[in-house]
């Protein structure tokens, strides 16, 4: 059923030069799993993995708002403008192919993708307006909102108040985000990861960020 899945991403994707897909959806939806996966199944095209946690603004601008504000994080955590200029432009079709894979990297760090590289970006917000042009195939993981809460529990091992500040503030900006964008509709597909080991696409309609 999983390799159905990821075949069902793959066969959207255009060939004859580089594609970007896009693996957005909820925290703890299994979006760095299901990368790594898709780019497993892809192969022998060469692939591209890259994650939006490495383009993070420093804690002076991604805290300026409160460190537990929901529109902070919403706002303020990703540098966009280092996402957009050193890997998602170069790596389009018409693009140089040189890129960057952090936004620490330095310009002589940077590396060169094949002209035929499939680029896999996994993270969160990736449907929002700023980045959504960008995608050949957009994927939105979807699972309900308690059981992303308790898989965020079991990996945080963090104190139960403070883990309660923490998903209260990452909660209220995904609320944001699906008011904004409502990005099980922008999605090429959406994927319900609420059993992981047996994922199932739906329809938009039927995603539980639409509830």
């Amino acid at each position: 059923m999983l390799d159905g899945v990821l075949d069902g991403v793959l066969d959207g994707v255009p060939v004859g030069g580089r594609a970007l897909v896009a693996v957005d959806g909820r925290g703890a939806s299994g979006k760095s799993t299901f990368a790594a996966l898709l780019a497993a199944r892809a192969r022998p095209r060469p692939v591209v993995l890259l994650h939006v946690d490495d383009f993070f603004h420093p804690p002076h601008v991604r805290h300026a708002r409160g460190r537990m504000s929901p529109e902070g994080f919403w706002l303020d955590t990703y540098d966009y403008g280092a996402l957009v200029a050193t890997a998602l432009e170069p790596l389009t079709r018409a693009g140089s192919g040189s890129f960057r894979r952090t936004s620490s990297t330095p310009p002589d760090g940077a590396e060169r993708a094949p002209d035929d590289a499939l680029v896999v970006v996994e993270g969160t917000f990736l449907l929002r307006d700023e980045l959504v042009r960008f995608w050949d195939v957009a994927v939105f993981l979807d699972v309900p909102q308690d059981e992303a809460e308790r898989r965020m529990r079991a990996r945080g091992r963090l104190d139960e108040a403070l883990a309660d500040q923490l998903l209260a503030r990452y909660d209220g900006a995904q609320r944001l985000y699906f008011a904004h964008a409502r990005p099980w509709e922008r999605a090429t597909l959406v994927v319900d990861t609420t059993d992981p080991t047996a994922p199932v696409v739906v329809d938009a309609g039927q995603a539980h960020a639409a509830r």
